[in-house]
């Protein structure tokens, strides 16, 4: 009880409650641009705590990561770019819901979404931080690929109106991943001689190419055409307890699954968000509104993204083991400041850990209180002319490429990916499934090979109870999803007979 209260003392001082606010609005800028994430806005704070008390400097980094996580729906849903990877499960239905002047509360519901979502994470972390922190460990790099298996086959449920589109999509994907060098044993893949290419296409190109420039070419093509829709008055709407309430099982489900995804080394917010948002999907009542403005749309991959942010805490905090590229750098903070994440860290310092849960939690508040009082800020960009937002989008997408790797070459990748984006789009290729290749294909390729490494090429090392588990799963969606699509098939010949 003394540790508890301490750590609240610690927690509601003015220079940390002044870390939190800087760090929330910090991570949310980062996460609001295409192309910054709140990854880059990590390493770009760190340094700057290293001269500040352990605790601001917590509570700094923590806020960031917060912010930036919860940051990326703006850009998603107002322009349809996702600002972060972990975002572009909910730009479908998100821009979607925009384009029909619900955009407030479409990023009201958002915000809404991810604070319960992380508040649940948090719950689960402050309870059974040390039991998820071991069970994680169960999970090796056999057992990590079979899980991106099962996220694959996921494929077949964001197929929209194809299974044979959606897998063309998964494929194409899979394929612009393994350009550049092989991450393992170094040698150059589809380069073609070109030095530029081993660097390969990063995935935020490739993710803002796929879902910016299409759209830049669809509004410059309707504004030379004369047809151009005039931008119409925006209505800002937020949504009652009782609307809320009405995904409450939506809720729970993605904040469950968020939680445990992010408790396993390797994964991330993007795999979360892509499975949570397949998984309600497939639950719901009319899975053909999605994809179209459905609002669980948006509640099911924000809730999973940012329970993401407390199941990844789980193994950083219980065993020192960052979840990833995120928690490593909020490691290396408390490193720096002499403090040491592991079981010994709860007998030694349990006032750091109790701070650390005060600092999550008031984290979200902030972001949340930001996110929609800032609602009506954000949706006057809608009232821009529709080719003049093109413009603006084009150069955020230019700036937040450049700006990866200081490239120029990143910048002619992105045109170009947004431009076979457009013609895959005009084809009837659903691009969502490309960015599943693009996302859960190197994680799939680097755990395979790591198994396989580790095992001296036995296979067998695949056929543990855990991968046996989730490899009946993606069998069972795709037999599912398959035998969905053909009965669909079969209704439409008979009403049409």
């Amino acid at each position: 009880m003394d540790a508890f209260i301490t750590a609240s003392v610690l927690a509601f001082q003015p220079q940390s409650l002044l870390a939190l606010v800087i760090g929330s609005l910090f991570g949310l800028a980062f996460g609001c641009i295409p192309g910054l994430t709140f990854t880059m806005a990590l390493a770009l704070i760190l340094p700057l705590t290293f001269t500040l008390d352990p605790m601001m400097a917590i509570a700094m980094l923590i806020s960031t990561y917060i912010g930036g996580a919860s940051g990326g729906t703006v850009a998603a849903i107002l322009i349809g770019v996702p600002g972060t990877p972990s975002s572009a499960a909910t730009v479908s239905d998100g821009h979607a819901l925009a384009k029909s002047g619900k955009a407030s509360l479409a990023i009201a519901m958002a915000t809404i979404s991810s604070t319960l979502g992380g508040i649940f994470s948090l719950v689960v972390m402050v309870f059974s931080v040390k039991f998820l922190a071991e069970v994680a460990l169960v999970f090796g790099p056999a057992e990590i690929f079979a899980l991106v298996v099962f996220g694959m086959a996921m494929i077949c449920g964001l197929a929209e109106q194809s299974l044979v589109r959606g897998l063309i999509g998964g494929v194409i994907g899979l394929m612009v991943m393994t350009i550049g060098q092989d991450p393992i044993d170094g040698v150059s893949r589809l380069t073609f001689g070109n030095v530029q290419l081993l660097q390969g296409v990063d995935l935020l190109v490739a993710m803002i190419g796929l879902f910016a420039v299409p759209q830049v070419v669809d509004a410059l093509a309707t504004h030379r055409n004369g047809t151009a829709v005039e931008s119409k008055s925006v209505k800002v709407e937020l949504p009652s307890l009782g609307y809320i309430l009405g995904f409450r099982w939506n809720l729970l489900r993605s904040s469950l699954l968020g939680t445990v995804i992010g408790a396993i080394p390797g994964t991330s917010g993007t795999v979360a968000a892509f499975i949570a948002y397949a998984q309600e999907k497939r639950l719901a009542r009319n899975p053909e509104r999605w994809g179209k403005g459905e609002m669980g749309g948006v509640v099911a991959p924000e809730t999973a993204n940012n329970a993401v942010t407390g199941g990844a805490m789980i193994p950083m905090l219980g065993l020192g083991i960052p979840g990833d590229p995120a928690t490593a750098l909020i490691l290396g903070g408390l490193l720096v400041h002499g403090i040491q994440p592991g079981p010994l860290l709860f007998i030694e310092q349990p006032e750091t850990v109790y701070s650390i849960y005060f600092f999550f939690g008031l984290s979200y508040v902030l972001v949340t209180l930001t996110m929609l009082f800032g609602v009506k800020v954000f949706v006057q960009a809608l009232k821009l002319p529709h080719h003049l937002l093109a413009v603006a989008i084009m150069v955020l997408c230019v700036v937040g490429s450049y700006s990866l790797r200081n490239s120029m070459f990143d910048i002619g990748a992105m045109v170009v990916v947004g431009l076979i984006g457009y013609l895959l789009q005009k084809a009837r290729v659903p691009l969502t499934p490309i960015l599943l290749g693009l996302v859960l294909g190197p994680i799939m390729e680097r755990e395979l090979r790591t198994a396989m490494i580790m095992s001296g090429d036995n296979a067998t090392i695949l056929l543990s109870p855990i991968s046996l588990f989730f490899f009946g799963l993606s069998l069972l969606v795709v037999v599912l999803q398959v035998v969905g699509m053909v009965r669909a098939q079969r209704q439409k010949q008979a009403v049409s007979a």
